[in-house]
C-alpha cells in the first residue's frame, strides 16, 4: 500500500529518527589535489620513462607500401622532378604514378598513367575496388579493366580560370574520369561518361556518381557546369567537418 507524508512523519516529535553517529575524523579522506590533465614534459621524464615515437601511419612511404601490397606493383613513387612545380603553391604530398591497380588479379589499367599524391590513389583504389568494380559485374556482367583517366597533378586554378582558388589537381589530390573500360569482347566496352549509349549505361553511371558521393568531398560530372560536362571529377579536398560533402 502506498504510504503518503512520509517526510512530514519522520519530522514529528515522536518520529524522529536517531542520526548515525559522526564519522571518526581519522576516517575521514585525505584531501588530496586532482593530477593535472597537461601531460607531462617528456624532457622532464626520466629517460626509460619517455613515451616511444610512433611511425607516422600516413607517411609516403608506408601509404606507397600499402598500395602496392594491395594493387600490385604498376604503383610506383612519382618522379620527383615531374611532380615539381615553378609555383610553390602546387606542392603535392607523397607523389604516386599510378599505370595500373591489380583488384582480385583484374588489372584496372589508367590511360594514360595518372600522378596523384598518395593519399588520393589510395582513396582512388579504394573506391574502384569497393564501388565500381561490383556495380561494373552487377549491371553488366563484365569486369572493370581500365579508366580514361585525366586531370591528376596540374598546376592550375579551378576550372582553369586565370584568378581564384587553387584547384585540388594542384596538389595532385583530385582525378578526372572520362570514361569507364569493361572486359568483354574484342576491344571491350567504353562506357563514356558524357554520352552513355543506353538505359543500363545510364544507371551505372549514376550509380558510380552517387556512390563517389560518399567516398570522395568532391563529386562533379556532366549536368552540373560546362567545365564537367564530359568528365566525372573527383577531389578529397580538406572541409570545415570530414562529413561535409559537395555532390553535383
Amino acid at each position: 500500500m502506498e504510504v503518503h507524508g512520509a517526510e512530514n512523519d519522520s519530522q514529528s516529535g515522536a518520529g524522529i529518527r536517531a542520526l548515525p553517529p559522526p564519522r571518526p575524523v581519522d576516517l575521514h579522506p585525505q584531501q588530496q589535489s586532482l593530477p593535472s590533465s597537461k601531460p607531462a614534459d617528456p624532457s622532464a621524464l626520466p629517460a626509460g620513462a619517455r613515451p616511444a615515437e610512433l611511425p607516422n601511419p600516413e607517411s609516403g612511404a608506408a601509404c606507397l607500401a600499402g598500395l602496392r601490397a594491395l594493387y600490385g606493383m604498376r604503383v610506383r613513387a612519382a618522379d620527383a622532378d615531374a611532380a615539381k612545380s615553378q609555383d610553390a603553391a602546387c606542392h603535392v604530398e607523397s607523389p604516386v604514378l599510378v599505370e595500373a591497380l591489380e583488384m582480385e588479379s583484374v588489372p584496372v589499367v589508367f590511360e594514360p598513367p595518372v600522378t596523384l599524391s598518395c593519399e588520393m590513389a589510395a582513396k582512388a583504389a579504394e573506391f574502384l575496388s569497393i564501388s565500381v568494380q561490383p556495380l561494373a559485374k552487377g549491371y553488366f556482367g563484365r569486369d572493370l579493366v581500365g579508366l580514361r583517366a585525366g586531370g591528376g597533378l596540374e598546376c592550375r586554378r579551378r576550372n582553369r580560370a586565370a584568378t581564384g582558388p587553387l584547384s585540388e589537381h594542384a596538389t595532385g589530390r583530385a582525378l578526372d574520369i572520362f570514361a569507364f573500360a569493361l572486359a568483354g569482347e574484342p576491344g571491350g566496352m567504353k562506357v563514356s561518361v558524357e554520352r552513355p549509349e543506353d538505359t543500363v549505361q545510364q544507371r551505372f553511371l549514376l550509380a558510380v556518381r552517387q556512390a563517389a558521393c560518399g567516398a570522395f568531398t568532391t563529386s562533379i560530372g556532366p549536368g552540373a557546369d560546362a567545365a564537367h560536362a564530359n568528365h566525372l571529377h573527383l577531389d578529397i579536398q580538406a572541409r570545415r567537418s570530414p562529413s561535409t560533402r559537395f555532390c553535383q
